[in-house]
């Protein structure tokens, strides 16, 4: 931990990517164990998103069963390390691959929202926004019967039902437009908005070094973003247990619960 706060001290721009490991203390699923096994069901793509109102209900299904425990969730003692070491002028810019909005629930300025944020939904015919809690309202105006508050939630929100119940939902529509409604995140198979990505890219860029923390950068992205900054030949750190697609690229490693290990990287670095 030592070596990995002096890492960070000789960094002027410090580049942080975040995964699914950092928001685990917090009671949200992580997908994968630490070998990088896939540990859920299979995800929502996003052309069967598009092209399939089966997909669609089984998507608002879920979601509607795990969004009040996703709303609830609050940051947890690493979120609160990132903003304080953010104003402590030894994070330049975080990008986070998760979609539950803690980081900006801790105060992260910073910030980009690699695969977009839960707490919005869009129509896709006249790209008006809406509230995610809206929608949760609305989703129980459809389906005033459905009860749901036993289902376990998973890590992008959403949560294990049955077939049967999944089967009688009542999919929301854009009261605008009556256009598809679809959370604004990037579903698998899905891509990242161009600006977003070149913000991204521009991060990378301007970055002397990558802390990589809690993200098995299993996904190509994340791990483009590893890639870039070793192909630049700026040093790269992780905070991670188990293994992470990029382990030959990195340099300093340390497998330790996320939340503690900043806590004590905090203190390391934030001591009077």
């Amino acid at each position: 931990m030592k070596h990995l706060a002096q890492f960070m001290r000789d960094c002027e721009r410090l580049l942080v990517l975040t995964g699914a490991g950092l928001s685990e203390p917090s009671g949200i699923p992580v997908y994968r164990d630490k070998s990088g096994t896939w540990l859920r069901t299979t995800p929502v793509q996003h052309r069967e998103f598009l092209s399939s109102q089966a997909s669609r209900q089984r998507y608002w299904a879920r979601s509607m069963a795990g969004w009040p425990k996703m709303a609830q969730a609050s940051p947890n003692e690493g979120h609160l390390a990132l903003v304080n070491l953010e104003q402590a002028g030894l994070i330049k810019q975080l990008i986070t691959q998760n979609v539950d909005c803690l980081h900006q629930r801790a105060g992260q300025r910073s910030l980009i929202d690699m695969h977009g944020s839960l707490d919005r939904v869009q129509c896709l015919v006249c790209e008006k926004v809406f509230a995610r809690s809206w929608v949760q309202d609305y989703l129980h105006t459809l389906n005033p019967s459905i009860q749901t508050q036993a289902a376990q939630m998973r890590p992008d929100g959403d949560a294990d039902l049955p077939d049967a119940l999944i089967a009688s939902i009542q999919v929301p529509t854009c009261p605008e437009c009556d256009g598809v409604l679809k959370p604004d995140v990037v579903f698998f198979g899905g891509t990242i908005p161009r600006p977003r990505a070149e913000k991204i890219s521009q991060a990378v860029e301007d970055c002397d070094a990558v802390l990589v923390i809690g993200s098995s950068l299993t996904v190509f992205s994340g791990f483009r973003i590893c890639r870039d900054a070793h192909r630049a030949g700026k040093p790269i750190a992780a905070l991670n247990q188990g293994k992470t697609r990029a382990d030959e690229l990195i340099s300093l490693k340390l497998e330790v619960d996320c939340a503690q290990g900043l806590t004590q990287l905090q203190s390391l670095l934030l001591k009077a």
